[in-house]
C-alpha cells in the first residue's frame, strides 16, 4: 500500500473510532471495547503485509488477519468500519461477507444451474428453491428413499413436516413441483411425472375466522402504545406503518431515507413480494411517527435504512426483529394476535371503504387475486347493521 492511501486509511480510522466515541456519549452506553484494539491491529496487519488499497475490505485480507491475530469476531468490527466509510464515500463498496451455502448432490446443483441459465428465474426464487432442495434432500436422507424410487406418498409425508401458513405452504408445493418437472422430463429419472399429483388444498375449504383488529381492539392497542424511549418511538412508528398502510414486517425492515418523501407524504416501495412496486401515501400521523423516531430515536449513522438496531454498529432492523417487537406490543395491549393482524385489518378497511379487490390487490402488492382473498372476510360491520341493527 502506497504512503499515501496509508496515511489516508489511518486518518479514516482514526475519524471513525472518534466517531464511535461520540456515538457512546449519545446512546449512554459504551460499544464493545475490543474494537479500538481490533482496529489497531488491522491497521498494523495492512501495513506489514502491504495489502493493496482495494483489497483491504475483501474477505480474503479479513480471513488473513483473524489467522493473524486470532480474532474470532473481527468480522464485526472490520464490517462496521467498511460501512462506514462507504456511507463517507471513501471506498468503492463496504465487506462483503457472504453467507456459507450447504453443497448439494451434483443433481440438484444440475437442476439450480438449469433454472439459473435455462429459466432464469429470479434471485429471490432461486433461494427459495434452493431451501427446499436442502430440506427435501435432507429428508430423503434420513427416510433412505432413492429418487427413483419416489412415490407420491413420500411427498406427503414431506410436506406434512411443515407446520407453516398457506401461502407459504403454496409456495413450498410450487418449489417442489419443478423439481419433479425436472426429474422426469428432463433427466428421466423418476418413472411417473409426480408433480401434478402434487397439489394444494381447495382453496374454499382452508378458510379461517378472520384475523383482524376490531375498533375497540385497536383503541387498547394505540392506547398503550409509548413515547418514553427510544425503543417506544420507534415501535410507535412500525405500528404505524403496519397498520396505516399494511406493510410486511420485511417490507418495513427495508425502508431507506431514499424511499420516503416527507414534502410529497409519500412512500415508495420498489422491492415487494411479488415484485409490484407502488407509491404510496402517507397519511400525516404516520409522517409525524417516522419524524419523531429520526429525530429522537434513531442512532446517528450514516446508514441509509430507516429502523436500525440500537446495538453498535446499529446495522439496519431485521424483518424478524420487526415481527418479535410487533408480537410483543400486541401481547403487552393484552391481544392474543400477531403484527399480521394489522396487515389484515388494513385490508379489510380498504374493503370496508368500498375499494374493490383489484385496489385491495394492488395496495397489499399481491401477485394474484387468491392471494388477497386470504385477507378479505364479510364486511363484519355492515353484516351486524342488517341482521342484528348493531355497531362493533
Amino acid at each position: 500500500m502506497a504512503d499515501k492511501e496509508t496515511t489516508m486509511l489511518v486518518e479514516s480510522i482514526l475519524e471513525y473510532m472518534d466517531w464511535m466515541k461520540s456515538m457512546e456519549e449519545h446512546r449512554g452506553r459504551p460499544s464493545s471495547l475490543r474494537y479500538p484494539q481490533i482496529l489497531m491491529d488491522f491497521i498494523l496487519f495492512v501495513i506489514r503485509k502491504g495489502v493493496a488499497h482495494k483489497d483491504v475490505f475483501t474477505l480474503d485480507t479479513l480471513n488473513g488477519f483473524k489467522a493473524y491475530r486470532g480474532y474470532k469476531s473481527a468480522y464485526r468490527a472490520i464490517k462496521a468500519l467498511s460501512e462506514y466509510l462507504y456511507g463517507q464515500g471513501k471506498i468503492d463498496r463496504p465487506l462483503q461477507i457472504p453467507k456459507p451455502q450447504i453443497p448439494l448432490p451434483d443433481l440438484y446443483e444440475d437442476y439450480l444451474l438449469y433454472l439459473q441459465n435455462i429459466r432464469q428465474i429470479s434471485p429471490g426464487h432461486f433461494r427459495q428453491v434452493r431451501r427446499m432442495l436442502n430440506l427435501f434432500h435432507g429428508y430423503l436422507q434420513r427416510v433412505q428413499i432413492e429418487l427413483p424410487e419416489l412415490k407420491i406418498e413420500d411427498l406427503d409425508e414431506f410436506m406434512a413436516e411443515f407446520k407453516v401458513v398457506d401461502n407459504a405452504m403454496r409456495i413450498y408445493r410450487y418449489c417442489l413441483r419443478g423439481f419433479l418437472k425436472y426429474l422426469y422430463h428432463e433427466r428421466r429419472i423418476i418413472k411417473k411425472d409426480l408433480a401434478p399429483l402434487l397439489v394444494n388444498p381447495r382453496w374454499v375449504a382452508t378458510s379461517k375466522p378472520p384475523k383482524f383488529l376490531r375498533p375497540n381492539e385497536l383503541k387498547r392497542l394505540f392506547a398503550g402504545l409509548e413515547l418514553s424511549t427510544p425503543a417506544d418511538i420507534r415501535d410507535y412508528a412500525i405500528v404505524h406503518l403496519a397498520y396505516f398502510l399494511g406493510l410486511r414486517p420485511v417490507e418495513i425492515s427495508r425502508i431507506t431515507f431514499d424511499d420516503i418523501s416527507f414534502s410529497k407524504a409519500e412512500l415508495s416501495l420498489r422491492k415487494r413480494k411479488a415484485d409490484n412496486p407502488i407509491l404510496l401515501p402517507v397519511p400525516e400521523n404516520v409522517l409525524k411517527g417516522i419524524a419523531a423516531y429520526v429525530l429522537k430515536a434513531r442512532p446517528k449513522t450514516n446508514n441509509r435504512h430507516l429502523f436500525l438496531s440500537f446495538h453498535f454498529p446499529y446495522g439496519p432492523m431485521a424483518s424478524g426483529t420487526v415481527i418479535t417487537h410487533l408480537s410483543k406490543i400486541m401481547k403487552r395491549a393484552g391481544l392474543d394476535s400477531s403484527g399480521y393482524w394489522l396487515r389484515h385489518t388494513y385490508a379489510q378497511n380498504l374493503l370496508e371503504a368500498g375499494r374493490s379487490f383489484y385496489e385491495v390487490k394492488e395496495m397489499l402488492g399481491h401477485d394474484s387475486i387468491e392471494s388477497t382473498g386470504v385477507y378479505l372476510h364479510i364486511h363484519t360491520e355492515l353484516m351486524r347493521k342488517v341482521l342484528f341493527n348493531e355497531t362493533l
